[in-house]
């Protein structure tokens, strides 16, 4: 089964992430504004952090994003920061759904949440677009890149984000917080991990100016027009904050270096055949689109991201063993952190 049929829809709210509607009903009368009638929900099949909602009331529909139940780690499932960076870039020309409501008060459903809009379109969990053709695929991998230049060159002190990250030490940081999360929270041992846990942090190259950062850009977390090839909202801003635009870039590109043992890997698919963009044609564009000459220190930033993205993994994987995971497809994706790593490490030891 494809990740396409896999976690497009919704289904019942599981009983695991079950809250008080009533409550949920009460809230949204008071803070949502045009809302009418009876909150009905249903839960996305998606998402593996924070479980998100299908809200229907009053011939209306709604998304809801909460924090998971159960012990969390620290600074994880920052709902109120998705809430954030979403209602400032509602001001710019980067596509994201307009919000209603946060809510921080967690004796209403159990944890924080917050309301946005649903939008309309198409939202596609795999990189290669399937059940499309070369024309179509090229058109939504360019206007993917065109919006993410976009996103990096807003003006993020002129929105009020000044107070969203610090602008410097991004890659410092990023680091020591995820290799702190895998030293506390492992599984399973992994070499590799180990290996780059020393090294990266060792070898961080100069920063360039911080801009926003969306954390895990790619084609699941984006709305597409229902008919039309273009990006029309970004979604799943749990890992933004202000930081490095290039080592976010090598977050939308790690699956140009992973193959088949990692769904969504381009690596083994003839690209060009089927009108997906290189590796390097994708650089090419976001050059163009982002006013950029070049790409420094490119191979860094992908090692350096594949860490971070192996970890998430198993994240995931604990998250799956303890039963509070937000898809029923966890454990699968936390066994991504063996190839990821294995990724990271086999580009750094090139560089080393």
């Amino acid at each position: 089964m494809s990740d396409q049929d896999l976690f497009t829809g919704t289904q019942p709210v599981s009983p695991g992430r079950a809250f008080d509607i009533a409550r949920l009903q009460a809230f949204m009368e008071e803070h949502v504004a045009g809302f009418t009638g009876t909150v009905e929900a249903r839960e996305f099949k998606g998402g593996q952090s924070n479980p998100t909602y299908s809200l229907t009331a009053g011939g209306k529909r709604y998304v809801m994003r909460r924090k998971p139940p159960g012990q969390l780690l620290k600074s994880a499932h920052a709902v109120d920061r998705e809430y954030k960076v979403m209602s400032a870039l509602g001001a710019t020309d980067v596509p994201v759904p307009k919000t209603y409501a946060l809510c921080t008060d967690e004796s209403v459903i159990g944890t924080w949440f917050y309301i946005m809009d649903h939008m309309d379109g198409r939202i596609i969990w795999g990189n290669d677009v399937p059940e499309s053709n070369p024309e179509e695929r090229a058109a939504i991998h360019e206007s993917m890149i065109e919006t993410f230049a976009r996103l990096h060159a807003v003006d993020y002190q002129a929105i009020g984000l000044s107070d969203y990250g610090k602008p410097t030490d991004y890659i410092a940081r990023t680091l020591s917080r995820f290799i702190g999360q895998y030293r506390l929270e492992e599984t399973t041992k992994i070499p590799e991990m180990d290996w780059l846990a020393e090294w990266l942090p060792a070898n961080i190259p100069p920063e360039e100016p911080a801009t926003i950062v969306h954390g895990d850009y790619k084609l699941a977390n984006l709305v597409l027009h229902p008919t039309e090839p273009r990006v029309i909202g970004i979604l799943d801003w749990e890992l933004s904050t202000i930081g490095q635009p290039l080592a976010d870039l090598a977050v939308y590109a790690l699956y140009y270096r992973q193959g088949e043992d990692v769904p969504g890997g381009l690596q083994h698919l003839p690209l060009k055949d089927m009108g997906i963009p290189t590796e390097d044609e994708m650089l090419t564009l976001y050059c163009k689109y982002s006013g950029r000459s070049s790409v420094p220190h490119w191979e860094y930033y992908l090692a350096a991201m594949l860490f971070r993205h192996a970890q998430i993994s198993l994240g995931i994987l604990a998250r799956a063993q303890k039963g509070t995971a937000a898809s029923d497809q966890a454990m699968m994706m936390g066994r991504r952190a063996w190839p990821q790593s294995k990724a990271a490490y086999d580009i750094a030891r090139r560089l080393a």
